[in-house]
This record gives C-alpha cells, structure tokens and sequence, in this order.
C-alpha cells in the first residue's frame, strides 16, 4: 500500500515538473517569439507645402498611426464587443471563446466561428505569415501569451488598432477614420465607431461603399453585442441602429499633375538623406516640399491641351522646370505630357538647346571679361570661320550690331563672332563655374551645337545666375523631412556659387527682358514681369522642320526652363514650328498662377548697381553753320550752330576741313554750338561735325560742310 502512495506521488510530482517545464517553455518560445521591430508598423507619409497644405500620400499600407490614449472608450468598445468581449479577463487565449467556437463549427459542419482572442490576432497579423498549419497556431497562442506578459491589455489594443486592416488600402483605426468618415478618430459617434469595428473580419464584405446594406447589418450586429454587455443602453442601439452609413470614401488623392515632382523627391531623399523610396514608403514621414500647387497643377492641365503645342506636331512631348532662384526650391516640374511614374523624365534629358546657350555661352562671359559692355558693337556679316559659316535666321545682316540687339533679336553671326573673339577657353571655364561641363571646343558651341546637350533642369539652375543677382543657385525638392517620432532628419540648405558681378547679372536681365518685350520672346502675354531667351534647333532633314524648341527665363522669384520637341526627331515625327509654341506656354502656366503680395510687379535693381540705359539715339545734323565775329584785339572768332538730337547723351565731334580732309579739333557734349578762338581771318576753314554715340563708340552720319560767313562781321546783305 505505500509504495502504491509512493508512485502516486511519484506521478504527481513528475506531473507537476513537466506541466511547470511546459508552462516555462511556452512563456520562453512565446517570449523570443516576439520581435518588436515586427510591431514598428507601415506607415503613411505625407507630403505638405510650406503653407502646410497636405500634397500627396505615399504608403505602401496607408496607415496612420494613434496612441491608445488619444482614442475614446466609446471607440475601443465595439471592437471589444464584437472581437474578445473577455479581452481585459484572459491572458492571451480565451478557452470559452475557443469552446463556443468548437461547438458552432460542429453544429454547422464547418468552420463559422473564430476563437481567436484580439491577442492572437495581433500575434497572428504581426509575426507570422497566413500558412494554416497547426505549428502555426501553436506560435500564435505561445506568442499571444507572451505578448499578454510584456505589454499591458491597452498597449496590446493600440497595437491591433493600429495593425488591423479596414479595406481600400487603409491599415489602422486612424486611417479609416478619415477614410470612411472624413474624422479624427476622436470626433468619431459610437455607430461610427461600431461600422468600423465590423468590418476587419471581412473587409471586402463589410464596406459600406461596397455593399451598404450587408455593412449596416454588421454594424448593428456591433451595437447589439454592445448593448448586451453594458456598453451602450437599449434606447441608445435603437438610435444608433436607425442611422445610415456613409457610400463613398474621403480619399487623399495622389494626383496625376504631381508624379514627376514625387519621382524627383524620393529621389532626393534617397541621394541626399540616405531613404530609399520603400523606406519612404513605409516609415511615416512628414516631408515638407516647395512646391507651387497652383503652378505644379497649371503645368500639367496645360501640357494636356492641344493647342499649346504645334498644330501638326501630334504627340509632341514636352519638359518643364521652374524653381525659386533665391532659396533653390523647385516650385513645378513635369517631365512629360503623360509621363508615368519611375519612367523617362524629360526634365533631366539632355537636348541641343539652341539660342538658349547664347547667354551662357557667350554673352555672359564676354561681360565678365570685362572687354565687352552691353553696347559694344559686334561684327554680324556672313563670314567663313575655317569652314563654319553660321547664317541669321532672317537672312539679315547690318554689318554691325550692338550686344544689346544681337540678343534681343538673336543673332547669330554677332554670337558667333563674339565667341571667337572671347575665346573657348574663356567661355568654357566660365561655363565651369556655372556647373556646366561642355566637353564641345568648337564655334558652334555658341548657337547651342553640343554634342550631349542640356536639360531643362541644367538651364534654368544655369539662369540662376542671372535671376539672382550673379548668384547661381541649386535646386531642391525637400525642405524639411521629420520621422514619426517628430524628429528632423533633414532640411534643405541652398547651395549657391557666385558666378559673376551683380552688375553684369543686372544687365543681363535687362537685355533678356528686352527679348521678352520687343524681340524673339514677344510670342503671348503674361501679367508677370518676364525676361528670357528663346532657342531653336533646327532638323535639318526637313526643309524649315525644327528638332528642339525652348523658352528659358525668370521672373522677379521663378527661374524656369520649358522644352518642345519628340523623344526621337525623325521625318514623320519633328517640329514645324519653334520657340514661339513654348515661349507662349510658359507665359500662360504663369498666368494661372495667382500673384500674391510678394510677387513684384517689375524686376528690381539691386543696390550699388547701374541700370541698363536706354539706347542713345542718334540724329543727323544737316543744318550746321559758321559764322565770324570780332573778339577784340585784331582777333577773330569762328562760331558753329547746328539742331541737337533729341537725346542730350549725344557728343558732337567738331572736324576742320581742309581740302576735302577732316581733322577733329574738338567733342562738344550736352550743347548744340561751339567757338573756335583766334582764326586767321586770312585762312578760314571749312568745318562739319559728327554725332558720336558713346555707348557703341560710333559715329554716326556726318553733317554738312559749313563755310564761315562774313557777311555779318562787314555789314553786308
């Protein structure tokens, strides 16, 4: 008999020893079964402009995260009621939950009825994949337990509230929210919050824009199980119960005229910060970009229309670029008139960039010479450079012209001529400064003739120099971007370079103005103040055919580049139209910009700078006479007079003629007459005078030659 009780003890204890050794393991493989990075869950980023105004939404589960403490009870109730109404009782697993599920799914052949406790749905959803095995449920309730003992029953609901799927995309209680009802999940009403407590069983089923009805049904269904379990009062379901559901979502939309500019930022992100796109994707950030909403979305709708672009030039493509110049932020971007997301970017395709080099290329480093002023007069006649022979578009040539008009009606012999006289070396090197590497040594380097070309993007970051006072300044596409935690992990800091003095960059402005006012740029209208340049290049295949047509300029905040043309100009697919097409374009998505209080309503000249003067205009004399008066002493003098032009800029050079030969003996500036003193009345000489304009350093028509009248001195007549 006692060794019977000694077996039996022996029984019990051994019992005891394995279900204690089976309780130990379980909490130790549920506990190395939980890796908490496993609970850091996707999350939506969202993306804002510098007014605050939310942009896009990039996710690939669009989830919102909520701490538990910030969601009301009337909130957490019906998911409670509906999920695990023992939930605040178990440790993990609910074995009644299980029982009343065995039974039902007995009872109706099949599986109806699920046992799992919110616990292990967490567990399930958070740490393991879907396969149905029985070692995979085995983990789900180890892990479950072991989820119970290292968080608390509210740490464990906000993380299901914000793991659980609720259809259409939108992972997490703060997500549906704003999905079904357009709230805060604290402005939820306990009906609203019981719809969405229904629906993560079946999200395909339970979605009221899907099926209203079915939704409604569950929904009640929700409220019943709430009034059963003291959650809510009989009066209260029977109200809630009677009202409707909503039948469309309030969706963030991520629009069409926004995808190169969101291309171009994850691509930032991920040179300058380190993120690549799927941790973007994924990690919940708050990204604050520059852009313009108005102008990102004018771009694009105008590159849709048909009638901004060559008649005959059907599915001609096109690239815009604009940014701020003072602080580098990119305000617009498309990068192609149907462009797809992660596809060719036309921004950043190089192009033969036509008369748009001119300013780069040539004038600009002809003023840094130092050699060269606005004013100064270039050579414009046909002329053979060693087997290059550039020719004007208009087939004109005046034999000279000013810099002034050589850009404004974009010459190109004076351009070319002037690249000659400068040097490559003196360009290029200016060019590298600028950020320009043009492997191109040759004269057609001044007309824009590359053999790899610019982008849209490298010209306007290019013009910048122009537009920002002799400062070139690179473009950006993120301000700031902050983490889910709140913290900064980056902020834009401009770079800038000068590149040349802010009187020469005044200058240009005022010279790339006039094109705009009164030369190649005239094409359109635009309420903005305007300067720029034109380019066009030319497909030679073609008779007056066109590969490439440009507009690049800026106004007193935006520097912008806009290209027309076709991926691969070919004889059924170019251009028979040039730079007008784009010049009018960029003036139009300028228009649909609304001017604010900050947006000049002229360029302003900076401080210390001398403005552009106008031209002097020259007017010839023909009406020049001399005439003798006594001085005193025996002595003479010989007095001219003539009309003065208009413009008192003009000097007058006085000449004495002799035999035919003029000799200047004098510059008469600001007055219309001039004294010669002490002349040998038994000698006099015949005179004339010249206008000289002093900005080109030319004279102009010479005046009559005037004889010294006697007459008056002797009484005669």
């Amino acid at each position: 008999m006692r060794n019977k009780w000694i077996i039996w003890g022996l029984a019990v204890f051994t019992f005891i020893i394995l279900s204690a050794g089976i309780y130990l393991s379980s909490v130790v493989i549920g506990a190395a079964a939980i890796d908490e990075k496993k609970l850091v869950m996707n999350e939506t980023t969202e993306i804002f402009d510098n007014n605050g105004e939310k942009l896009a939404e990039l996710y690939i589960e669009d989830r919102d995260l909520i701490n538990i403490e910030d969601i009301p009870d009337h909130v957490k109730q019906p998911f409670v009621a509906i999920e695990d109404i023992r939930f605040y009782d178990h440790q993990g697993i609910d074995p009644r939950a299980i029982l009343r599920a065995l039974y039902r799914d007995i009872l109706a052949g099949s599986k109806v009825e699920g046992g799992s406790t919110i616990t292990q749905q967490l567990a399930k959803n958070a740490f393991l994949s879907s396969d149905k095995t029985l070692l995979r449920k085995t983990k789900e309730v180890l892990i479950a337990m072991g989820l119970e003992r290292k968080f608390s029953k509210d740490e464990i609901l906000g993380y299901y509230l914000n793991q659980v799927y609720f259809g259409h995309g939108a992972y997490g209680i703060k997500s549906a929210a704003e999905l079904y009802f357009d709230k805060a999940v604290e402005d939820l009403t306990t009906d609203e919050a019981a719809l969405l407590a229904g629906i993560p069983k079946a999200p395909g089923n339970y979605s009221p824009v899907e099926d209203a009805e079915r939704a409604k049904e569950r929904r009640n269904t929700v409220l019943a199980l709430m009034e059963r379990h003291g959650f809510i009062t009989a009066e209260e379901a029977t109200a809630y119960q009677g009202k409707t559901v909503p039948d469309s979502l309030n969706r963030s939309k991520e629009t069409t005229a926004f995808y190169t500019y969101i291309d171009m930022m994850l691509e930032e992100a991920e040179n300058k910060y380190h993120l690549t796109p799927e941790e973007v994707y994924r990690g919940g950030y708050d990204i604050v970009v520059p852009m313009n909403k108005e102008m990102q979305q004018a771009s694009y709708d105008l590159f849709q229309e048909e009638a901004y672009f060559p008649e005959e030039a059907k599915d001609a493509e096109g690239a815009f670029f604009m940014m701020d110049h003072h602080s580098g932020g990119v305000a617009a971007v498309q990068g192609g008139r149907e462009y797809v997301r992660r596809g060719l970017n036309r921004v950043k395709v190089k192009r033969q960039p036509g008369s748009v080099m001119k300013p780069l290329a040539v004038y600009a480093p002809a003023l840094e010479s130092g050699e060269y002023h606005p004013y100064s007069l270039l050579k414009d006649e046909q002329m053979d450079f060693d087997g290059y022979s550039p020719k004007n578009y208009n087939g004109e040539y005046r034999g000279e012209i000013s810099m002034a008009d050589a850009i404004t009606e974009s010459t190109n012999t004076a351009a070319v001529w002037l690249y000659d006289q400068i040097g490559e070396k003196e360009s290029s090197t200016w060019m590298e400064e600028l950020g320009l590497q043009i492997e191109d040594n040759g004269l057609a380097v001044a007309l824009g003739g590359l053999t790899e070309g610019l982008s849209p993007m490298e010209l306007a970051s290019a013009y910048t120099a122009f537009s920002n006072q002799g400062t070139k300044v690179n473009p950006y596409f993120i301000e700031k971007i902050t983490d889910r935690n709140g913290e900064v992990i980056g902020q834009a800091d401009p770079e800038t370079k000068e590149v040349m003095s802010a009187q020469n960059a005044w200058y240009m402005t005022r010279l790339l103005e006039n094109v705009v006012q009164e030369g190649t740029g005239t094409a359109g209208e635009t309420v903005y103040p305007l300067a720029g340049k034109t380019g066009t290049t030319s497909f030679l295949e073609i008779e007056g055919g066109t590969r490439d047509a440009w507009f690049a300029g800026f106004t007193p905040q935006w520097t912008g580049a806009l290209w027309m043309g076709y991926d691969k100009t070919t004889e059924d697919q170019h251009l028979q139209a040039g730079s007008s097409y784009p010049t009018r374009l960029f003036k139009e998505i300028l228009n649909d910009v609304p001017a604010d209080d900050s947006v000049q309503t002229a360029f302003q000249q900076p401080e210390d700078v001398k403005d552009l003067e106008e031209p002097v205009e020259m007017a010839r004399v023909n009406d020049l006479s001399a005439s003798l008066s006594l001085k005193g002493g025996g002595l003479f003098n010989v007095h001219l007079k003539w009309s003065a032009a208009a413009d008192e800029r003009v000097i007058y050079r006085v000449y004495e003629v002799n035999d035919g030969e003029g000799e200047i003996i004098e510059e008469v500036e600001g007055d219309s007459e001039f004294t010669i003193e002490g002349v040998n009345v038994f000698n006099l000489q015949d005179y004339m005078v010249v206008p000289f304009n002093p900005q080109t350093e030319k004279e102009g028509e010479p005046s009559n030659v005037a004889e010294v009248s006697v007459g008056s001195l002797f009484g005669a007549g």
